[in-house]
């Protein structure tokens, strides 16, 4: 079901102490495909104001802008605005009510916003799980990515699946008396970590910025890597992963400090970046 996306890592390792497959799926275009007239019809059953429902069709009718241009489309719900997860989120609230009524029998479905998953114990439950979720979601108008869902047996560790920026997986733990034992766990994504190293490039890459005092970059770069850290260090499984964010900081940093300084050799002096910054610095895996 949709729900807060702290409590998913729990729900997701106590599901999968029975549940061996997986359905990972994706809508294909979700916003620029929601029906409006059908989440209009989903909404008046949760909203009887006719000011609310009003402004909530004008929203809808805004349209988006594209290369500074107007486009208007009679399908698809504008996104960036702050209702847009809530209206998306009750749009696919009939999935889950379908889901739970006729469909529990067949696994566990765990969703928030439009991002969700289906924890199956057979392969042949998984395999009918798929069949009904392209039934609901050609009841609504939607359709799912054939080349980006896909069925994952999660048993012994050999394979996982993303899920809000996740990558869950079976790691293995060797217990006492040498037995190994396959635990649910989860890390950044890779995706997750692409994105992060992006962002922290850009930041600190622009040549105007070598006007800032290096402790004004680390401040900068902090209330980035704050929300990281707060996110993705809920497993202690992740140290290793943030610990590669660490260094590439400090990679970044360095480089700003060299070309600052007009050394000549970029990536030399490493040392002399992490005695200036290693008290302001916001450290991911510590």
């Amino acid at each position: 079901m949709g729900f807060s996306s702290q409590k998913k890592c729990p729900k997701i390792r106590k599901e999968s102490k029975h549940n061996y497959w997986v359905l990972d799926v994706d809508i294909q275009g979700y916003f620029d495909h929601i029906n409006p007239h059908k989440l209009m019809k989903l909404v008046e059953q949760r909203i009887s104001d006719r000011k609310v429902l009003k402004l909530i069709r004008k929203w809808l009718q805004a349209g988006i802008m594209e290369e500074g241009k107007q486009r208007n489309s009679i399908l698809g719900a504008p996104q960036g605005g702050g209702i847009s997860p809530l209206l998306s989120n009750i749009y696919l609230n009939v999935m889950d009510t379908l889901w739970e009524k006729k469909f529990s029998h067949i696994g566990t479905l765990i969703r928030y916003a439009d991002d969700f998953v289906v924890l199956c114990k057979t392969k042949q439950q998984a395999l009918e799980g798929g069949q009904v979720i392209q039934a609901i979601m050609k009841k609504l108008d939607l359709s799912i990515h054939q080349e980006k869902s896909r069925l994952v047996n999660i048993w012994d560790g050999s394979d996982g699946f993303d899920f809000l920026g996740f990558h869950y997986r079976k790691f293995p733990v060797r217990k006492k008396g040498g037995r190994t034992f396959f635990i649910m766990n989860h890390i950044p994504s890779r995706k997750a970590m692409k994105k992060m190293r992006k962002k922290i490039k850009d930041y600190t890459q622009p040549r105007s910025k070598l006007l800032m005092d290096i402790k004004d970059m680390v401040k900068g770069l902090n209330r980035k890597l704050q929300g990281f850290k707060n996110y993705y260090q809920l497993s202690p499984l992740s140290k290793r992963w943030l610990n590669r964010i660490d260094w590439y900081v400090l990679q970044r940093l360095n480089l700003f400090n060299n070309k600052k300084r007009n050394r000549r050799h970029k990536h030399a002096y490493i040392q002399d970046t992490v005695r200036e910054t290693q008290f302001i610095l916001v450290k991911l895996a510590s």
